[in-house]
C-alpha cells in the first residue's frame, strides 16, 4: 500500500476527537460525508476547503485522545484523507481507525512540515518526504492490519472472507 499526497500539519499534542469532529455535529446526523465537511473546524475553519483526496493529516503525540466513537476516524476517511501520521495515537482511536479502514502511522513527525509532499509505503515501512528529499522510517503495521486496511476496514474484511481471515 503506497499513499501519496500533501501534508496538513497540526503542531500540537493531544489532538482530541472533539477537535477532529466537534460534538455539536456528532449527534445531528449519521451522514459521514456531511460530517466530514466539519473536519478540524475548531482548529481551522477552512480546513475542509484546503484538503484534496489523498492528503495527509500530521500531528504530534497522542492523536485522537478523548471519545471512543468511530466518527472521528470515519470523518477523516470520508473527507478523503489517505492517512494520519503522528508520534503516537490514543489506543482506542488507533484501533477504530484500522477497523474503519483509515491508515494510521506512528513516526517522528518533526521533519514533516505543512505543505510538504510525502509518499508513505506501509509495506516497506517508510515515509518519503519528497519536498525535503528525506526518507523516514515508520513503525511498521502488522501484516494483518495492512490486510484489513487493504480490504477497506474490518467490516469489509469480514464480508470478503465471511469471517476473520488471519493468513
Amino acid at each position: 500500500m503506497v499513499l501519496k499526497g500533501k501534508v496538513h500539519k497540526f503542531n500540537i499534542d493531544d489532538l482530541n476527537t472533539d477537535y477532529i469532529i466537534s460534538g455539536r455535529y456528532k449527534f445531528k446526523t449519521i451522514d459521514m460525508k456531511e460530517l466530514s465537511q466539519h473536519l478540524m473546524e475548531d482548529l481551522d475553519e477552512s480546513f475542509y476547503q484546503k484538503i484534496k483526496p489523498g492528503d495527509f493529516i500530521v500531528a504530534g503525540k497522542n492523536f485522537g485522545c478523548g471519545s471512543s466513537r468511530e466518527q472521528a476516524p470515519l470523518v477523516i476517511k470520508f473527507a478523503g484523507i489517505s492517512a494520519v501520521l503522528a508520534k503516537s495515537f490514543a489506543r482506542i482511536f488507533f484501533r477504530n481507525a484500522i477497523n474503519t479502514g483509515l491508515p494510521v502511522i506512528e513516526c517522528d513527525t518533526d521533519q514533516i512540515e505543512n505543505g510538504d509532499e510525502i509518499e508513505v509505503n506501509l509495506e516497506e515501512g517508510q515515509v518519503k518526504n519528497i519536498t525535503k528529499n528525506l526518507i523516514l522510517s515508520i513503525k511498521p503495521l502488522p501484516q494483518m492490519m495492512i490486510k484489513i486496511l487493504n480490504d477497506g476496514g474490518l467490516v469489509e474484511h469480514f464480508k470478503k472472507y465471511k469471517g476473520f481471515k488471519i493468513d
